[in-house]
């Protein structure tokens, strides 16, 4: 697809969980829709941490998979801008400030779609950012 997407933590954590199979395979297909998938240095920090506490994997694995998602997806930096347009989305739309910095990060490298199963799926984000949960079917 030519929009370009921004991916969520909760989608990459379901590409490496062998638990639930059928979202893993939602997640993969959501990623493979996408010529240029993109996350940011908070998605890897919150994947790191999630690997490790949840899935109880080693730190060498977790490079590994960090190494992995860098050349696969497009990653941006968590700047000051950001961090200052999440407090603003926070306080306009009522999200958590992680939650904010997620949709600012993607609204600011030029995002359509953030693809998240942990957001209010359809919404729209300042009318350029749509949230959209692959797990829901319409």
């Amino acid at each position: 697809m030519s929009e370009k997407a921004f991916f969520d933590t909760n989608i990459l954590f379901y590409l490496y969980s062998v638990d639930e199979p059928d979202k893993q395979a939602v997640s993969r297909r959501a990623v493979r829709g996408y010529s240029c998938p993109t996350v940011s240095t908070q998605i890897l920090n919150e994947l790191a941490n999630t690997l490790h506490r949840k899935m109880q994997v080693e730190w060498n694995t977790v490079d590994a998979v960090l190494q992995e998602i860098d050349h696969a997806f497009h990653v941006e930096t968590v700047t000051v801008p950001v961090i200052r347009k999440a407090c603003a989305i926070a306080e306009r739309y009522r999200y958590s400030y992680y939650d904010s910095a997620v949709l600012a990060s993607a609204l600011l490298c030029g995002a359509t779609l953030l693809i998240s199963e942990d957001m209010h799926h359809g919404q729209f984000i300042e009318d350029q950012l749509q949230i959209v949960n692959p797990f829901i079917t319409t």
